[in-house]
């Protein structure tokens, strides 16, 4: 996806607290837990629960989210569309991150089962 530089910059600026409260909705419309929705956010980005939690608590950007995560080398995985967009073409690389998280997000939400998410080789 060629994205343009507004976009990208939209989600640099976005805060992860600010996105947080609408994943924990969607998940438990759907019958999932926020446990879950961590489990998920934890494999992708490397962080524990106490990071996690701490970057709700400073409001973090998201380009500060993911650039202090260890993204899951199995990230490049994630495949399809979101928002209209196919993941895995996504040229920057942070609004890649972010539509991966959202596309996680989507498949707990849509209940697809947390081994098949949580992909490996």
């Amino acid at each position: 996806m060629k994205s343009t530089a507004h976009h990208d910059d939209k989600f640099a600026k976005m805060t992860f607290a600010s996105v947080y409260p609408h994943y924990v909705t969607k998940v438990e419309k759907k019958g999932r837990s926020k446990e879950e929705l961590h489990q998920v956010i934890k494999w992708l980005t490397g962080y524990n629960d106490d990071q996690l939690q701490e970057h709700l608590n400073q409001a973090v950007t998201f380009e500060q989210f993911f650039k202090f995560s260890t993204m899951n080398p199995n990230a490049k995985l994630i495949k399809g569309v979101i928002c209209g967009y196919r993941v895995e073409e996504i040229e920057n690389l942070l609004t890649q991150q972010v539509r991966y998280l959202d596309k996680l997000v989507d498949e707990l939400a849509k209940g697809r089962k947390i081994e098949k998410i949580l992909r490996s080789d």
